[in-house]
């Protein structure tokens, strides 16, 4: 298989993931965190290039470090998951830049930590957002009934007797551990990008909740292979072409949610 096949593959399942992981993100307000997140295990991926390992690797790590780190600071009285965040994301984006300042010569590994390399994705980051695909879509099935329970009544949930730890550990893992998994292709700034954007332009699009992650989904795989396609027609940079393919489509999603919206008034006023 060549080097854009993989890309293609490698994006076809961030397109799939951005349906569930997206969705999740979008429906519980979680974008700041995704973002967050996606830019403090910047320091993880150096410190294990330093040492001469897998970046994957050295990222997961340090992501599951910040959301005990997260959670923690979360708890502080007056504090909330905002602020913990922007404090996380200031001290693992600011760590990985000094880190990157004493080891000058790792280069383009580290680059490809902020920006991206959809075209140099190798088959163990494919697998591995494979395996956090099907375990997406495992935990999905087993708690979604539950999910969506907490998401729109946390009151309700609490008072029918369930716990709320439970949902909130698998739905942070399930970010998280998507979050990682795209920063081989998207990079650490555009991570997010593929995860977030076609979850918000399918919740402008459809009516029925149930429909949002298939409709995301969709929307994902095509924004992405739409940008991947860019990048080798017109000689862009693959990463930013696929942010950009994300964006439009939100963009496209809202125009259209706006237009609906004037003939609907229209008809009905």
């Amino acid at each position: 298989m060549n080097y854009f096949a993989l890309a293609a593959l490698e994006v076809g399942l961030l397109g799939l993931l951005a349906g569930i992981a997206g969705t999740l993100i979008v429906l519980r307000r979680r974008s700041f965190f995704a973002v967050a997140l996606s830019h403090a295990t910047f320091p993880g991926g150096v410190v294990f290039a330093v040492l001469g390992y897998n970046l994957l690797i050295g990222q997961a790590l340090f992501a599951l470090l910040l959301v005990l780190v997260m959670t923690a600071l979360s708890r502080v009285p007056g504090q909330g998951r905002q602020v913990a965040s922007s404090i996380v994301l200031a001290l693992g984006f600011a760590l990985g830049t000094l880190l990157t300042s004493l080891n000058p010569s790792l280069g383009v590994p580290v680059e490809a930590l902020l920006v991206g390399s959809p075209l140099s994705v190798s088959g163990v980051d494919i697998w591995a957002t494979a395996i956090v695909l099907l375990a997406a879509i495992v935990i999905t099935l087993l708690l979604g009934r539950r999910i969506l329970f907490h998401t729109f009544d946390p009151a309700g949930y609490a008072a029918a007797g369930y716990r709320a730890w439970p949902i909130e550990l698998a739905v942070t893992g399930v970010i998280a551990a998507a979050v990682v998994v795209a920063m081989p292709a998207v990079g650490a700034i555009l991570g997010v990008a593929i995860l977030i954007a076609p979850a918000a332009a399918a919740r402008l699009l459809v009516r029925r909740i149930e429909w949002l992650p298939l409709v995301a989904a969709l929307l994902g795989v095509a924004s992405g292979l739409l940008g991947l396609w860019a990048s080798r027609e017109f000689n862009l940079a693959a990463g930013g072409s696929i942010g950009l393919a994300t964006t439009l489509m939100f963009m496209v999603a809202l125009l259209w949610r706006q237009i609906s919206s004037r003939r609907v008034k229209e008809v009905t006023g």
